[in-house]
């Protein structure tokens, strides 16, 4: 499989530690390079269950040596949970997503993170689903779909739905063939 692709994984405080570590686990699993980015200064973030994972870099280092282009990553995944809101008091996600899809590269939002994207203004007039509990704050929001994708942006109702959307985004980034050998391996 290809090694090649890299995705950025932002991790804030209170992410929901599924909604991660699943679609994570899959992109590697399928070859893609995945650099889990902390929004904070630190390198361990706690997820809203207690796990704590070890970020490989904090986001504000990789734009020091990047800039906030962030050539040679693929894909931006927003995993969701109540970090989505230090996500979004952070301001960096919402300015990278813009970045990402203004340069057709995907940007993948599942759960609450979705409010990223909607901060980004990247929501209008698009297909998307997000988690119930934020259908208020984002009113065209679908709730039959298990994954969305419109154009560069792939997003996902949560927990419930991560493998799909890990797929989804193996899809995305290499071909259905590679989704289809790592769902065989997980026997999804």
């Amino acid at each position: 499989m290809n090694s090649k692709k890299r995705v950025l994984c932002l991790l804030a405080p209170g992410f929901e530690e599924i909604e991660a570590i699943t679609p994570v686990d899959l992109l590697r699993r399928a070859g893609v390079e995945v650099t889990l980015a902390a929004v904070e200064d630190a390198s361990l973030v706690t997820g809203r269950n207690g796990l704590t994972l070890k970020a490989d870099a904090t986001l504000d280092a990789i734009l020091s040596i990047r800039g906030e282009a962030l050539e040679g990553y693929d894909l931006l995944l927003l995993p969701g949970g109540p970090g989505v809101e230090n996500l979004r008091r952070h301001g960096a996600a919402a300015r990278l997503a813009r970045t990402f899809i203004g340069s057709s590269r995907p940007v993948a939002a599942i759960c609450a993170a979705p409010l990223v994207l909607a901060d980004a203004g990247l929501l209008e007039g698009r297909r998307f689903t997000a988690h119930f509990s934020v259908h208020n704050a984002l009113p065209g929001a679908l709730g039959d779909e298990r994954v969305v994708e419109e154009g560069d942006l792939i997003t996902s109702r949560g927990a419930g739905t991560a493998l799909d959307f890990g797929l989804a985004l193996i899809t995305r980034l290499l071909g259905s063939e590679a989704a289809e050998e790592v769902a065989a391996s997980v026997m999804a």
